[in-house]
């Protein structure tokens, strides 16, 4: 089977190839195909592949609030341009989208099928990526991730690099406690997709990690885990200033895939593997 995976060489994309090493894989770069121009659906065709998988995305969540017109083009515009070049060959698509199309007001873990209501320009760019694969793949499997880490420039890596640094002069970290959601290992949310396309269901999937928690316990957890005595002190998001403003509560459920047997370990055995692997030679 061809495979085209549109963002390989991101966080997610990057695991994508790992785990459909097994088929013929598909990999352009983003200079070889800018699915963020209408001219993409043609050049998926030309690649004459079985299958897409779309990690592929404008993810700088303060620079789609700076630049909400391209958030538009690469995370709304680009799925549907794919989603119709998957309608004219009949094929399946996996759009890759996030926690962030929910407003954050729950006060328990998102479901699948509940409403988004995206608060911010990367949440509504997203949430329109999922309106226009909706209209134009026959055949979609939409993935909601939420707060990957495992590659090389995420939450949990970068708090593991500033532990080790502010250990030097005894600064504590600052860490907002009330921004909660979902962190995900990437290795483990590629195996579930990936399981997911070998299912032949489509449908809507929440691939994330078991358990939720604070930004500021994610930090705690990943010290402990590096083994860094550092103090982390709590700070509210609004002594944080940024252009974007995250949804307060986004952890999300894995209802559907767990129904089919795909489930995700708890984040915090996840994290522990994650700090482990970050000091193993390549």
């Amino acid at each position: 089977m061809r495979v085209l995976i549109l963002g390989a060489s991101g966080q997610l994309g990057t695991e994508l190839a790992k785990t459909f090493a097994d088929h013929q894989l598909l990999m352009p770069s983003h200079q070889e195909l800018d699915l963020s121009q209408a001219t993409a659906r043609a050049a998926i065709n030309q690649l004459t592949p079985d299958l897409v998988l779309l990690p592929a995305a404008f993810t700088n969540v303060d620079g789609c609030a700076l630049d909400p017109a391209r958030a538009f083009r690469e995370n709304t515009l680009g799925p549907k341009y794919a989603a119709l070049a998957c309608r004219d060959r009949d094929i399946p698509l996996v759009y890759v989208s996030t926690n962030e199309v929910f407003s954050g007001s729950s006060q328990q873990a998102y479901s699948e099928y509940d409403q988004p209501a995206p608060i911010n320009a990367y949440g509504r760019s997203k949430w329109g990526g999922e309106q226009a694969v909706l209209q134009h793949a026959p055949n979609l499997f939409i993935t909601r991730v939420a707060w990957l880490f495992g590659g090389q420039r995420n939450f949990v890596r970068t708090i593991a690099r500033l532990g080790r640094e502010r250990l030097q002069t005894g600064e504590p970290l600052r860490v907002v406690t009330d921004e909660v959601g979902t962190p995900t290992h990437a290795a483990e949310a590629a195996w579930a997709i990936r399981q997911l396309v070998d299912s032949n269901i489509p449908g809507i999937y929440h691939v994330v990690n078991e358990g939720a928690c604070s930004r500021h316990e994610l930090a705690c957890a990943v010290l402990a885990a590096a083994g860094i005595d550092l103090p982390v002190e709590p700070i509210t998001s609004a002594e944080f200033s940024r252009p974007s403003s995250p949804p307060p509560f986004s952890a999300l459920s894995n209802n559907a895939a767990a129904a089919m047997g795909i489930r995700l370990r708890r984040w915090q055995a996840a994290v522990i593997a994650a700090v482990a692997a970050i000091d193993e030679p390549a």
